[in-house]
């Protein structure tokens, strides 16, 4: 048995579905935030009571950001169920022919589109690992399907340090929640910064080759449970109004229009006055808009539009189940100030050197609770506008540090993983591994980084 086979086995034996975890780390943030904070009045109800109700506020929080993260995984599949992008990804699936190279070219595409926008880079990676898997299952050929899994999720780990990283873009906007502290902290102090610049081209570099190389370790194994997506065709003639939902003409006339209106928001800015130049339109509204309309175009058949969205809903069930736990986690977290007392706990032993490090490490701790880089600048930058003058370090570079870790832990937390998991049907131990074996590179790289700039 292969240490990889054993690892699988044993995270099997211990590690429960990601639902369960999101069940303990409720029930673990409630005991913590019971035993080391206090209420910040005094009230007729007991704290139990209110830590309750912290949860509960927060367990609403995210209903917007949870049907956008479905449109885009829903949306994401079907377009892959398209027989033009079918074609394309096959073109590029002919050279996956052994596991190394899949791991390698799997890899190399999802850091590369991560680093662009992290709504397309995790749409795509799972997308891509599942096409690996169906190629290989076609074909007769056996790959390491787990390893690819996993390739297909490391866009995930270099998001915040891309186009679409959530702070850094944040803290660049006029008027945003810390300017009366910082200011704007213009992108080419963050994103653009030597220092970002050399770890997410590292990363680009690295990952790749590292995961392309532990593909010639592993024992590779047949790909049988897949059921693999076929392009839907009509069997019978159309009758009556069928042939209305079969027009070619009124599905490109809805796509197109879907796809104009999305052109024109990416040039010229929407309404809110967001500057297409800058990306910043690649919002998950906007991924999901333009999905939509690519999807029906493709198709030109809204009957087979609607069959496909059929199909590739079912990889959205942990989504739609398990993000409202994780609100309620973060509501705990920010309501009771358990946040402070992680950070100040941190923040207490650092100094120039060691606080960029110390950041990290709590920006990852708090992320396997507040699995939202968003909720964690909203949670945890002011702590750091705080902490990093006394210590010595720059904003900018603090809240590097914490999009390093914020991104890093995601390797280790199956919140993330799950539209991944849907879409392969893969389950979390078995890409546990490999997840864990990425996560080390790239602390790896985000250490060195963090220590020579």
């Amino acid at each position: 048995m292969s240490f990889s086979e054993a690892f699988i086995r044993a995270a099997r034996s211990v590690l429960p579905m990601p639902f369960t975890i999101a069940v303990l780390l409720t029930f673990l943030s409630m005991i913590l935030a019971f035993v080391l904070t206090s209420p910040a009045e005094m009230t007729e109800k007991p704290y139990w009571i209110q830590i309750g109700e912290f949860w509960e506020t927060g367990f609403w929080d995210l209903l917007k950001f949870s049907m956008q993260m479905m449109l885009i995984l829903v949306l994401g599949h079907v377009l892959a169920l398209t027989k033009p992008a079918d074609a394309l990804i096959r073109k590029v699936i002919k050279y996956c022919s052994t596991t190394a190279r899949a791991a390698g070219i799997v890899t190399l595409l999802t850091v590369f589109v991560g680093l662009l926008n992290w709504g397309l880079g995790l749409v795509f990676g799972a997308i891509f690992a599942r096409k690996v898997g169906e190629h290989a299952e076609q074909n007769g050929y056996a790959i390491n399907y787990p390893l690819i899994g996993a390739a297909g999720y490391s866009g995930m780990m270099v998001w915040h340090g891309g186009l679409s990283g959530s702070a850094p873009l944040k803290v660049a906007e006029a008027g945003h929640f810390l300017s009366d502290s910082i200011g704007m902290i213009p992108l080419s102090e963050t994103l653009f910064s030597s220092m970002n610049l050399t770890v997410s081209l590292a990363l680009l570099v690295v990952l790749p080759l590292a995961m392309a190389w532990l593909g010639t370790r592993l024992k590779p194994t047949n790909v049988d449970h897949l059921n693999v997506s076929q392009p839907y065709e009509h069997t019978d003639e159309p009758i009556g109004a069928e042939r209305l939902d079969r027009s070619p003409m009124l599905a490109y006339l809805f796509g197109g229009t879907i796809l104009f209106f999305a052109l024109n928001n990416a040039l010229f800015g929407s309404s809110s006055g967001v500057s297409g130049l800058s990306l910043s339109f690649l919002t998950p509204n906007y991924i999901s808009f333009v999905l939509l309309g690519l999807g029906i175009v493709l198709f030109g058949d809204l009957s087979k539009y609607v069959i496909a969205v059929e199909e590739a809903i079912g990889g959205a069930t942990g989504i739609l189940i398990q993000f409202p736990l994780y609100a309620g986690i973060a509501g705990i977290i920010k309501y009771s100030g358990l946040i402070t007392i992680l950070s100040d706990f941190m923040v207490a032993f650092s100094n120039e050197m060691t606080f960029p490090l110390l950041t990290l490490v709590s920006a990852g701790i708090v992320n396997v609770f507040v699995p939202s880089g968003g909720g964690q600048l909203a949670v945890q930058g002011p702590i750091i506008v705080d902490a990093a003058g006394p210590a010595g370090v720059s904003f900018a570079k603090s809240l590097m540090a914490m999009s390093y870790g914020d991104q890093l832990t995601n390797m280790m937390q199956p919140f993330w993983a799950l539209p991944l998991l849907g879409i392969t049907r893969l389950r979390a131990q078995e890409i546990l591994p490999f997840t864990l074996y990425l996560m080390g590179i790239g602390g790896s790289i985000f250490i060195l980084g963090l220590l020579l700039f």
